[in-house]
């Protein structure tokens, strides 16, 4: 179980939506091992209880120095914070639509848990490599927030043009594009 690849999806998310249900797809039949946790939203989202549920894939040996994780939106800084907080070692993370602190119409208390105000370049301890993927006219994630979001992850930086928030609405129900950084 060492080289675990996990899909972290973002509010409003879930492992059936977007592209998540093909790339998983993609990497079983590469025979890599793919795990793509439920976590509560918009009911009950926030930092503990989406904690919670990662924490016990670690406790039972599933996230390890040779997992990758491939977040969506809120889950970027969600996996960031928790590798932080719990000083865990992984291979790589992989944020899709990345942000911090960035300021929502809706309910605020969906997004401020999460949300770290202090230096978040300490992940280069707890992660070997780091890309950062965005768009040019993501309606929620502006490409300089996801750009410095990148940054200051001390992540590589890939801009995709014209791919929005990389969900349905933007025809995101395969990432072909996303297979070069798994």
């Amino acid at each position: 179980m060492s080289n675990n690849y996990f899909i972290i999806h973002g509010s409003y998310g879930n492992p059936y939506k977007n592209w998540i249900p093909w790339l998983k797809k993609q990497l079983s039949k590469r025979k890599l091992n793919c795990i793509v946790p439920s976590f509560p939203t918009p009911y009950k989202q926030d930092y503990e209880s989406w904690s919670k549920i990662l924490k016990a894939y670690f406790e039972i040996g599933y996230i390890t120095e040779n997992t990758t994780f491939i977040t969506h939106s809120l889950g970027g800084i969600f996996v960031i914070k928790f590798l932080l907080e719990n000083k865990i070692k992984v291979k790589k993370i992989i944020t899709i639509a990345g942000f911090n602190n960035l300021e929502f119409e809706d309910d605020m208390n969906l997004y401020k848990s999460f949300y770290l105000d202090k230096d978040l370049s300490d992940i280069k301890l707890y992660s070997l490599e780091r890309i950062s993927l965005y768009s040019n006219n993501d309606p929620y994630v502006p490409q300089n927030d996801a750009e410095n979001f990148a940054d200051s992850i001390l992540s590589g930086k890939i801009l995709v043009n014209g791919s929005g928030h990389f969900n349905e609405k933007y025809g995101y129900t395969e990432f072909t594009e996303l297979l070069k950084y798994v």
